[in-house]
């Protein structure tokens, strides 16, 4: 069988860009949704992932978030073999690595570099078992997919694409500029075989009218001898759950007299993605602080996770913050701790492990009767229960990914009470301070109005955050369909089905 015909038959295809940002994730959640409508059953894989905003999947492991909203898209469970290599960076040239959702220790870039052969088969394993259990594998790959200083042992892009043999659609962003050097160059730098692969390009992000840019996709045609796949257009306000940095607008702006919320960007942040639900409700305003003296005006302040906890406590004593939040609290307002920043409030962080950093012990905020003591064994947990704020008994569900153990007095006062019997979370006696382990804990709508309402919010509306990411995720599906050229898709009997039809497509 010749290669051209092996791509067209095969269960797989990939994504590459030939940026970071190209568009890689949200192309990969659209044709997850697109094919998942047509009748197939889909999984999204990512070989290796670099996101500090991660995901418990169901068999009780940890995947970046990206893959957990393709699996959203797909109608699937987040499963650890849809990303089996994640990082997770603490600090500029070192990381925490992740291999088939656990963690297996810190490595700096040079010994990841030097322990990356080991993970190829692990990868490749893992491709192989989502290939028996569903029709279509959609590959995102990472970065850049010529990346020469890394091309060596290769996990993320190329070097996957070869050991599995599957196709690549090469995706790049107009709106940045330089679209066809982008395109060009990518193509003239990596390898012949490489280059025989990639079977159609995408260009994303574009604005304007497509009349003035169709000489120049003629060019591309003709200097590449790949087909141009699609022109996706600009597509406003989209909301997207961000795989690691914050979103393009990360900052929002409700009813002038809503709820004033303030999120302290910790230097070593980590599922910002909890504040999603907060930033897109139409009563709340969220901004994300570094600097006190940005402060201006909060009802509600912050703390949220951290994947270097001491440190980044540091970092807010240095920035005098712990001043300004006592003020803060002096004049009635609330804050909330989220995981990491739920550490910070307690009396003590111990590390005598030195699981984050050097060993040794960091003096807390003193807010919350509490102390966390680091362990090296990560608490992965997908949790569902109900709230004990206000006696409503709201529903949450949520999911802990933490290192750390809290103890004491303060926990008797807890937050929410958890269907496996455990209470999460510690409020203080005044009632102004709140923390709980729990990520996600703003997405449940019933959860979501009895914190609001807590936190000084006078008849929150309902407001259902899960909904609105799926109508995103259809909005987003809808105007990729649309965008394709499926006369020149590589997977034909992917295309087989019309955009407004209602009939399943079958595997040929």
């Amino acid at each position: 069988m010749s290669r051209a015909n092996r791509f067209r038959a095969s269960r797989t295809l990939m994504v590459q860009g030939t940026t970071s940002d190209a568009g890689k994730s949200a192309l990969v959640t659209a044709l997850c949704r697109i094919l998942t409508r047509r009748g197939h059953r889909v999984a999204p894989f990512k070989p290796q992932n670099m996101a500090l905003n991660s995901a418990v999947t169901v068999d009780g492991g940890e995947i970046g978030r990206a893959q957990a909203v393709q699996a959203m898209a797909a109608e699937v469970d987040a499963h650890v073999d849809f990303n089996p290599v994640l990082l997770k960076p603490t600090c500029d040239q070192g990381s925490q690595v992740i291999v088939a959702g656990h963690a297996i220790g810190h490595m700096k870039a040079a010994e990841y570099y030097a322990y990356k052969p080991r993970l190829l088969e692990q990868v490749v394993a893992a491709h192989d078992r989502l290939c028996q259990g569903y029709d279509r594998v959609v590959v995102e790959g990472a970065g850049s997919a010529a990346e020469i200083n890394l091309r060596e042992h290769d996990l993320a892009n190329m070097g996957f694409a070869e050991a599995v043999d599957c196709p690549v659609i090469l995706i790049a962003d107009i709106d940045r500029g330089g679209v066809f050097a982008h395109l060009v160059g990518t193509l003239d730098i990596i390898s012949a075989s490489e280059r025989e692969r990639v079977v159609g390009l995408v260009i994303n992000r574009f604005r304007g009218d497509i009349s003035l840019l169709k000489p120049g996709l003629e060019w591309l045609e003709a200097r590449t001898g790949k087909p141009v796949l699609a022109v996706v257009p600009w597509l406003e306000d989209l909301h997207l759950e961000a795989e690691d940095g914050l979103s393009r607008g990360g900052d929002s702006t409700g009813a002038a007299d809503g709820l004033h919320v303030a999120v302290i960007l910790l230097p070593r942040i980590s599922n910002h993605t909890d504040f999603d639900a907060l930033r897109l409700h139409p009563q709340v305003s969220v901004r994300f602080v570094r600097d006190p003296s940005e402060l201006g005006t909060a009802d509600l302040i912050i703390l949220p996770g951290s994947k270097h906890v001491r440190a980044d406590l540091a970092w807010l004593r240095e920035r005098g913050w712990s001043d300004v939040l006592a003020r803060h609290l002096r004049y009635g307002g609330r804050v909330i701790g989220i995981c990491g920043g739920y550490q910070m409030l307690g009396i003590c962080i111990e590390d005598p492990e030195g699981v984050e950093g050097p060993a040794g012990e960091s003096k807390g905020l003193s807010w919350l009767n509490l102390s966390t003591t680091l362990r090296a064994t990560k608490q992965l947990h997908r949790v569902t229960g109900h709230c004990l704020l206000g006696g409503v008994h709201a529903p949450v569900t949520g999911y802990e990914i933490h290192v750390g153990e809290s103890l004491g007095d303060g926990l008797s006062r807890g937050v929410f009470a958890l269907d496996d019997g455990r209470l999460d979370g510690a409020i203080s006696e005044d009632g102004q301070i709140l923390g709980t382990y729990l990520h996600g804990v703003f997405d449940h709508p019933a959860a979501l109005q009895a914190l609001l309402e807590w936190a000084g919010l006078s008849g929150p509306v309902a407001f259902d955050y899960d909904a609105l990411r799926m109508t995103e995720i259809d909005r987003l599906a809808d105007h990729v369909e649309a965008a394709i050229d499926w006369s020149r898709w590589p997977m034909p009997e992917d295309a087989s089905t019309s955009a407004d039809s209602a009939t399943p497509v079958q595997d040929a």
